[in-house]
């Protein structure tokens, strides 16, 4: 089968096709054939070997797929050959096969199709903690979704409005602004000027939460742009890690609480994992999530799919196609 093997850490050149032999499940895992990989920037950390993404090479990129069951360990119940499961978590989804553990596979219900699982599993789980959990949304609260065009930030604007809050959008500008419209932005606006959005919106008290995938370039207005004992939820880094900074600022903001979350802590065991997948997959299915795809790339294409998203040309999720 043909797997994308990471050799050595580094650019997108790193990512290579390579054949390997089909695997065979262990004690507790089943072999499941991927009809779709997902594409995240936590698979560019890895492949860059940043802070905790760092993994041992080689190694077969991809967190997040979905596809079919095609074979299943002794000893394994509640699934069969011929089920349809997605998942989220780990390495080597970038392959034809792959290998999970059967407690971290997640069935995926009758009309929804593999490739919409796998363009919202981890992202959806991600969105879904961050509103459920780690601030969790109420009716009134006014949330700052930076990137709201990408995957992450299409399904948390959705999930925000869900939930009765108001959101301020940030976005690139061009399609990605109407996109944020669409999943129900009630302000859009440029990374350069939210804070004034929200001032204006606040009538000067600031925002009760901003979640923040971007990252360096946006962290030190995030902050600014909160209420006393607002809440700094910075899940992700695409425009690069932020550097250390005086806890201190935090006290002169007004008692802010700033939080670096990462979906592992929140998807610990299979029962919470069931329930995150349960929600999203019923918000799909009800219609009150749409899921949108914005590209799909053969599997030997994984570089360019990588350097696409790095380089934020693109909405929606990207999927690789083995």
């Amino acid at each position: 089968m043909r797997v994308i093997v990471i050799d050595r850490l580094g650019g997108p050149e790193v990512l290579r096709v390579a054949e390997r032999e089909a695997p065979r499940p262990g004690p507790g895992q089943v072999v499941v054939e991927v009809a779709a990989a997902g594409v995240n920037f936590a698979d560019i950390y890895q492949r860059e070997g940043a802070g905790g993404y760092r993994q041992e090479t080689p190694f077969v990129p991809g967190m997040e797929g979905a596809g079919t069951v095609i074979a299943v360990a002794d000893g394994v119940t509640g699934l069969a050959a011929g089920d349809r499961v997605a998942w989220a978590g780990g390495t080597g989804g970038y392959a034809e096969q792959t290998v999970l553990p059967a407690d971290r596979a997640i069935a995926v219900p009758e009309g929804i199709s593999l490739q919409a699982a796998a363009a919202v599993i981890l992202q959806g789980l991600t969105a879904h903690y961050l509103v459920t959990s780690t601030y969790p949304v109420r009716v009134g609260d006014v949330a700052v979704v930076h990137a709201a065009a990408g995957g992450v930030g299409l399904l948390l604007t959705q999930m925000v409005k869900l939930r009765g809050g108001t959101v301020i959008a940030t976005t690139s500008g061009g399609e990605k602004d109407e996109l944020a419209r669409n999943a129900g932005a009630d302000h859009v606006t440029g990374y350069g000027g939210f804070r004034e959005v929200v001032d204006e919106v606040t009538g000067g008290r600031g925002a009760h939460v901003v979640y923040d995938g971007v990252g360096k370039d946006t962290f030190d207005d995030s902050l600014a742009a909160l209420r006393p004992r607002g809440m700094m939820v910075l899940y992700g880094a695409a425009s690069g890690q932020v550097p250390p900074f005086d806890p201190q600022r935090l006290n002169a903001g007004g008692s802010l609480f700033l939080t670096r979350p990462t979906l592992a802590h929140y998807t610990a065991d299979a029962a919470e994992l069931r329930w995150r997948a349960g929600e999203i997959f019923g918000q799909v299915a009800s219609g009150e999530l749409d899921v949108r795809i914005g590209g799909s790339y053969p599997l030997a294409d994984a570089a360019r799919a990588q350097e696409d998203l790095a380089a934020r040309r693109t909405t929606g999720k990207l999927l690789l196609i083995p």
